[in-house]
């Protein structure tokens, strides 16, 4: 028995103008597919697909914090793209795209960018380069 990869990953926002905002950004700015849907009012789910894991919103956060993942990091093939494409779309730019080195073994070398996402959640596009 063993791990197998992220099944998804979830982020609360607080009711249905708020999740519909993330659905904008995640699937409309993005272009993550929308894989389901369920519910109505404050407890709409709405489930997208990253690729290798799945997003799932929900409007459900009501007196919760929203947004509460420190990151995540979508794997891009153009960070630079990627931020301008939120840039202008206003959303707030909080790493610029940047080339970094780790020492590891081996050498590991990456592009990333950050921005916020519609819940204030960080945002990061990465690139292994």
């Amino acid at each position: 028995m063993q791990i197998q990869g992220i099944h998804h990953i979830a982020i609360k926002y607080e009711g249905v103008q708020m999740l519909q905002k993330a659905v904008d950004f995640y699937h409309g700015l993005l272009g993550l597919p929308v894989l389901r849907q369920w519910g109505e009012g404050n407890v709409s789910v709405v489930m997208l697909d990253a690729g290798n894991c799945l997003l799932e919103l929900f409007a459900n956060s009501t007196g919760l914090p929203h947004g509460m993942i420190n990151h995540f990091a979508f794997c891009v093939d153009d960070v630079d793209r990627f931020i301008e494409k939120v840039r202008s779309a206003g959303y707030e730019i909080i790493l610029e795209p940047d080339d970094r080195h780790f020492p590891s073994s081996p050498p590991f070398h990456v592009r990333i960018g950050f921005c916020l996402g519609p819940g204030g959640e960080k945002v990061e596009f990465f690139k292994e380069q």
